[in-house]
């Protein structure tokens, strides 16, 4: 497994200003490729192992997810791991507030909820739920640049 960089989307790369300098063959291929592979969002539904609990947090982050452009029917698993690993750290952290520090569970319950914290912080990352992951995902607006009027006679 080779351990390059993560491929951008050409949107993204383009608006960068195109530093791979790729051809506009191979801007056409990749868009025809990244079409391919997107799905849909005409299914996605909350998860039937997901708590009643959390159905509401998932549909809400999900109605978002969507417009925003960066979830589809594929991610709905990742999408609940989130849920449930967020809502299961915010359980132990009110736990280990009640306990206190010399309660010998402590020890274990911060180990626990550094787990938690662990697993929800990376589904965040992976779905863009983060301000920095959803800045490496997002495509910048390109503005129109003026022609320059004296670049015909630069040559």
């Amino acid at each position: 497994m080779s351990k390059g960089r993560k491929k951008q989307p050409v949107n993204l790369i383009l608006a960068k200003g195109n530093k791979p300098g790729l051809t506009q063959d191979e801007i056409k291929a990749r868009r025809k490729a990244e079409e391919r592979v997107k799905a849909g969002t005409d299914k996605i539904e909350t998860p039937d192992y997901l708590p009643k609990n959390l159905c509401k947090k998932f549909d809400d982050l999900a109605s978002q997810l969507v417009d925003m452009d960066l979830m589809d029917n594929l991610d709905t698993d990742s999408l609940a791991r989130y849920v449930v690993s967020e809502y299961n750290y915010q359980r132990v952290m009110k736990k280990i507030n009640r306990l206190g520090v010399d309660n010998p569970d402590f020890y274990g319950m911060t180990l626990l909820s550094e787990k938690y914290f662990k697993m929800a912080r990376q589904s965040a990352s992976d779905m863009g739920l983060s301000i920095t992951s959803r800045l490496k995902l997002a495509v910048p607006e390109t503005e129109d640049k003026e022609e320059n009027k004296f670049l015909k006679f630069a040559k």
